[in-house]
């Protein structure tokens, strides 16, 4: 069988229509805003063949970690080593700090064999939402509690996303808890894939969570949601009652370093499975 040359070059913007077609013959949600915000987000290389992309990964670098995401490789030369040498591309990305990635069933022997541990897992819900009442302590951010909101989120996560949350804030709307004048709370919903994503949600508990969320369903109407939420913090059967089932799970993975996150508050839902 004749074997053709492949290239591994920088991921530049001129590589995004490439990538989307590879998204979606993997049967990927993403459209190209999707594949846009993660590129914004991150640095990465594409497989080349015949200039046509046939591989893809992503690094985004937050304050001292960075997840490794977006990693495809096209069905048709799969078996070449190539999720390995793409793995490796991320890692380099990474200059050396811990990382974390969400992991597919096919992905994670890969994973565990470069050094990834198991941390927990992430289920996939979606559907569209029946009516619901906005919950009256829950309210849209002011322009002045974005700070507020990206120290919350460091808590929760373990590390500084203030890039993320401030991106967000551009294509998406966040909504707040308030305790005695304070962001006690937040949820985060942005158009991805098929309709909107709601994530994060970051909170002290999870009836303040399920508040958040609500609130972000009643803004929503009919809108196809999705949410991944950690499967060890229980929403996954409240949320099938709202109409967002369970349709998939993933692992969550780290690489050198410990998750750190504040006692105080947690992720009920991710951003998404691309930046945790």
């Amino acid at each position: 069988m004749h074997m053709t040359q492949l290239d591994i070059v920088p991921f530049g913007t001129e590589h995004l229509e490439g990538a989307l077609a590879l998204s979606r013959q993997a049967g990927w949600p993403h459209r190209l805003e999707d594949w846009e915000t993660a590129l914004a987000m991150s640095t990465g290389v594409v497989v080349l063949e015949n200039e046509k992309v046939v591989g893809t990964t992503l690094t985004t670098l937050f304050g001292g970690c960075a997840t490794i995401n977006m990693v495809i490789v096209a069905e048709a030369i799969r078996g070449r080593g190539l999720g390995r040498r793409l793995m490796e591309a991320g890692l380099d990305g990474a200059h050396g700090v811990p990382c974390r990635l969400v992991a597919t069933q096919e992905g994670l022997p890969l994973y565990e064999k470069m050094g990834f541990r198991q941390v927990g897992d992430i289920l996939q819900c979606q559907g569209i939402c029946a009516a619901v009442e906005a919950p009256i302590d829950v309210e849209w951010m002011q322009s002045g509690d974005l700070p507020q909101i990206a120290a919350l989120d460091r808590a929760a996560f373990g590390d500084d996303r203030s890039k993320l949350i401030f991106y967000m804030k551009d294509i998406g709307r966040f909504a707040v808890i308030r305790r005695d004048g304070h962001v006690a709370g937040f949820s985060a919903t942005r158009p991805f894939g098929r309709g909107e994503v709601i994530g994060p949600v970051v909170a002290e508990n999870a009836d303040d969570a399920k508040k958040l969320i609500l609130f972000q369903i009643a803004a929503r109407g009919d809108r196809f949601l999705r949410i991944d939420t950690p499967k060890d913090l229980g929403l996954s059967q409240w949320l099938a009652e709202r109409g967002l089932i369970r349709v998939g799970g993933a692992t969550a993975m780290q690489r050198g370093g410990q998750v750190n996150p504040s006692p105080r508050v947690k992720t009920f839902a991710l951003a998404n499975q691309a930046f945790g």
